[in-house]
């Protein structure tokens, strides 16, 4: 009997490998976990790998979480994994693609390149990545790591087409935060045949932006705002305003990655601008925080078809089509 392919996580990725296990029916993989009261962490790969197609799902939602994701990775591999494939549903740093500034860290690029560093499995490494904040990060992979990019965009023409009927809309708007979603936000509303609209800002700092305007047939509209990422959501809230103060009746929002660090979530909602966000489970911290006004969507699937298509297209579970 062929053996399936096993599925770790990373601590704040349980939620997530449990879902595509359940779709997948693949194996449940074991990990012993505890930290030192000096703080280090120990971990141990309990199910036995060898010889198996091992799935790792993690993120780099913070620096321990990557340690914790590359540490477990060296050690599938070191235990004698077949091959290796990392599932990452939020790529962390994903702004800081590229030094604007001299001296600048380019964090996106050393996140890949540390990754990359993960000794090879017998037949492959490969990483599942999805909806980038920029396009160029999988090129940032080096020393033969292969690197998949999947797009949420069904999930995400879904979600609208709730928010429309939750807001009690028929005709609405897509609306952009800013010019650097703009390619996005034209391409879901042709799919939706509705009108897309933009918002237009100039960053100040790192974190801080200033709006400058909205270009598109917003006045008296339903507007519902699309963003691959919110953080703080300090430009979603200018946004809204902007599209506010240019005559939308109502706006809602859809995004991929929900970061929400501290109380930004609450900021967000007591701004009173919004009827509700709709955002993936692709980071932990929107699965933690999820009620009435932020909704979540599983990107399980996603994951889950493309693993599927992966392992299951023979007759029989084989990685080595991954060579």
């Amino acid at each position: 009997m062929i053996d399936k392919p096993l599925v770790f996580s990373t601590s704040s990725y349980e939620y997530l490998a449990k879902d595509i296990r359940g779709l997948t029916g693949f194996d449940a993989g074991l990990t012993e976990r505890k930290t030192f009261k000096d703080g280090e962490r120990y971990h141990r790969i309990e199910t036995p790998v060898v010889d198996r197609e091992v799935i790792l799902v993690g993120g780099t939602v913070s620096d321990e979480e990557t340690m914790e994701l590359f540490d477990m990775s060296n050690a599938i591999v070191d235990s004698g994994a077949l091959c290796l494939v990392v599932v990452l549903p939020y790529f962390g740093y994903s702004t800081m693609e590229r030094a604007v500034k001299y001296g600048e860290a380019v964090k996106a690029k050393y996140r890949a390149r540390l990754l990359s560093s993960i000794p090879r499995a017998s037949l492959a490494n490969r990483f599942y990545m999805l909806d980038l904040h920029s396009d160029g990060i999988p090129h940032y992979f080096e020393l033969g790591a292969q690197t998949v990019h999947l797009y949420a965009k069904d999930m995400i023409l879904r979600s609208i087409r709730e928010l429309a009927e939750l807001d009690g809309v028929e005709d609405f708007v897509i609306g952009s935060t800013d010019a650097g979603r703009s390619k996005w936000v034209e391409s879901l509303a042709r799919d939706l045949s509705v009108q897309p609209a933009f918002a237009f800002k100039r960053r100040v700092e790192a974190d801080k932006t200033t709006l400058l305007g909205v270009n598109g047939p917003v006045k008296d509209a339903a507007v519902i705002i699309y963003d691959d990422m919110i953080r703080t959501g300090g430009s979603l809230i200018n946004a809204g305003r902007a599209y506010r103060d240019a005559g939308a009746r109502s706006l809602s929002v859809v995004v991929t990655h929900g970061v929400f660090p501290g109380d930004s979530l609450d900021v967000i909602q007591q701004s009173g601008l919004f009827n509700r966000i709709i955002a993936t489970d692709s980071h932990p911290r929107a699965v933690e925080l999820s009620n009435g006004f932020l909704r979540l969507k599983s990107i399980s699937s996603i994951f889950a078809s493309h693993l599927i298509n992966v392992f299951l297209s023979e007759p029989q579970y084989s990685a080595t089509h991954l060579v």
